[in-house]
């Protein structure tokens, strides 16, 4: 269970929006997301490595 204190006099959008943060960082709807079609363990190898070739490439862009 996500628990979000709010303080004295604290905005209620400003609580609200770390509640989302807080949520965002449990991965729930990723997960669910993830959940909804089927995709072959050879399908998320490929954007697996798909993926790390291009996290690589911006690396060596930085570098």
């Amino acid at each position: 269970m996500i628990i979000v204190p709010v303080k004295e006099g604290e905005n209620i959008d400003r609580a609200l929006k770390r509640f989302k943060r807080k949520f965002e960082k449990t991965g729930v709807i990723k997960e669910l997301r993830n959940r909804q079609a089927f995709t072959k363990p050879s399908m998320v190898k490929r954007k697996q490595m798909i993926h790390a070739k291009y996290v690589q490439k911006l690396q060596e862009m930085n570098n």
